[in-house]
């Protein structure tokens, strides 16, 4: 029985290996800084966790697909004025919202089922958007995500009896721990994690390195495309929800272009093409943009109070960006995901044939 159960062990070790090589160091940073971190970065942490959520999203798309979406702050955007509507103070929405629906209007939604139902917006939203979008491919595919981010934002930025127009929505509970960060965290890596692994991420893998190879093998670009790109929106949507019920405000302002482009680099630095690239890529740069942060802030060294110009945490980082790119143009982790010595990229979840 014994030389029966211990193989079976041993392969589900093997399967989820590249998942817990994410998830426990993770997890162990929440446990650290819990206990012996400040209240600021504590908040830090819990903002790169709620990042990994959004970036991981991004990631099942572009990195399966291969082709760059700007859009995907449009579902971020989505989910979180969603759960806004939803669960907002109900005695400022009839003042400051009174295009709501009355039964959005006149009452606040349970938690829980207000950020499924976001979730469940956001993704039915980028099911719709990819119905038209995917059936066009390359530059043409990007340039048309970055047309819906610019069609969502002067919607939201003019819709002012709904959406407050450019001013802040306030007075959404901040519910969002680290640990319910860690939770959706893990929820997302594991869920892109199997998708990749999935006949849905092999096709789409398959049509990133040859459409025409892909075609004639009988694979659907479109539809393979459609999938991702509809389970990404599921993913970045709840993104959108841990950052609302985070800060507790949400503005239209906060899911456009520097939104955007910030995401893209995290998953870029990382590595387009892994899942630990994104990971990485995310914790890399929240961990530059913190520290460049403090030192604008100021610091005593020897008695003397030493700053960094506003604005050098942005310019150094592109600099370390560049690098990365110029001298690893695929990323830190080179689209690798982790695993355990001798195990093929196949076994890790990167099916690349």
């Amino acid at each position: 029985m014994k030389s029966k159960t211990m193989p079976s062990f041993a392969a589900i070790g093997r399967f989820w290996f590249p998942v817990l090589a994410l998830v426990v160091p993770l997890a162990l940073i929440v446990v650290v800084t819990g206990q012996f971190g400040g209240l600021s970065l504590q908040r830090t942490v819990i903002e790169m966790l709620i990042s990994i959520v959004i970036v991981v999203g991004l990631y099942v798309f572009v990195g399966n697909s291969g082709v760059i979406s700007f859009g995907h702050a449009t579902f971020v955007a989505i989910a979180a004025y969603a759960s806004a509507w939803q669960t907002c103070c109900e005695m400022l929405k009839p003042i400051t919202m009174s295009g709501l629906p009355h039964f959005l209007r006149d009452q606040s939604i349970p938690l829980l089922p207000s950020a499924i139902v976001s979730v469940l917006l956001a993704g039915t939203a980028a099911f719709l958007t990819g119905l038209v979008i995917m059936r066009l491919t390359g530059l043409a595919a990007s340039i048309s995500t970055l047309a819906v981010l610019f069609i969502l934002n002067v919607v939201y930025s003019n819709w002012d009896s709904v959406t407050m127009g450019s001013a802040s929505i306030v007075g959404l509970p901040t519910y969002v721990t680290a640990w319910i960060a860690l939770i959706c965290a893990v929820l997302a890596i594991v869920i892109a994690y199997l998708y990749q692994i999935s006949a849905f991420g092999l096709a789409i893998r398959a049509t990133r390195e040859d459409e025409v190879a892909a075609a004639a093998s009988g694979i659907s670009l479109y539809w393979s495309r459609l999938i991702a790109f509809t389970l990404s929106g599921f993913l970045v949507g709840l993104g959108g929800v841990l950052q609302a019920h985070y800060l507790g405000t949400v503005s239209i302002n906060n899911y456009f272009l520097s939104f955007t482009f910030l995401a893209l680099a995290m998953l870029i630095v990382g590595g387009v093409g892994s899942l630990a690239g994104a990971v990485v890529g995310v914790v890399v740069i929240t961990a530059l943009v913190d520290i460049f942060r403090r030192l604008e802030g100021g610091i005593s060294i020897g008695g003397q109070q030493w700053s960094l110009p506003a604005g050098t945490q942005e310019l150094i980082i592109a600099g370390i960006m560049l690098l990365i790119l110029v001298f690893r143009k695929d990323g830190i982790m080179a689209g690798r995901e982790i695993g355990l010595p001798g195990q093929s990229q196949r076994e890790k979840g990167l099916i690349n044939g």
